[in-house]
């Protein structure tokens, strides 16, 4: 029976190489590997097919069920395996879904993920409101500030262009625009 690895990676500076050791030591035939964020819906080594799929006998997991980017779309993806005869195995919490006990574990461990995704976006929000409430808000600071557009005011009423005004400011159009915009 072929095994099947996936390892991914969310950023451009991470490496795959602990995963790949993890799944060589599982004894992989092959593995896939995807460099996407776990919120991504669609990642290229997921559209892959899993070769002879009556004979893979777990596709391994590199790291804290790496498949997930929801509990609802690891349960999905999870299904979608066992209706193929496929098991998870992932190699970190030692989950096991062709086992009534990995699943029990898996389903857990799951909700335990998404359960922590959800206090972050909670405490994120809450975060940020609670700075909004003390007068900060989020973002950039602007380009053009007070005095720039009162210059940029001063310039066109003496005949400029706002795409003049803009380039003597050194501030881009389309912020002169929404300045002017916004202050209207």
């Amino acid at each position: 029976m072929a095994r099947i690895g996936y390892a991914r990676v969310s950023t451009a500076d991470q490496d795959f190489a602990l995963q790949r050791d993890a799944l060589a030591a599982a004894d992989c035939d092959h593995v896939f590997e995807d460099r996407a964020s776990g919120a991504k819906a669609d990642r290229p080594a997921e559209a892959v097919e899993l070769p002879d799929h009556q004979h893979v006998a777990a596709a391994h997991i590199g790291k804290r069920l790496r498949e997930s980017r929801s509990m609802s779309h690891l349960i999905t993806t999870v299904s979608e395996l066992e209706g193929r005869g496929v098991g998870l195995r992932s190699l970190t919490e030692q989950i096991d879904t062709t086992t009534a006990g990995g699943r029990l574990i898996f389903h857990l461990f799951g909700a335990l993920g998404q359960f922590e995704r959800d206090l972050i976006r909670e405490r994120t929000r809450a975060g940020l409101k609670a700075a909004e409430a003390r007068g900060r808000r989020g973002g950039r600071k602007p380009v053009v500030t007070q005095e720039k557009l009162r210059r940029a005011r001063q310039l066109m009423a003496k005949g400029l262009t706002a795409r003049e005004a803009a380039a003597r400011l050194k501030v881009g159009k389309t912020a002169l625009y929404n300045a002017l915009q916004r202050q209207s």
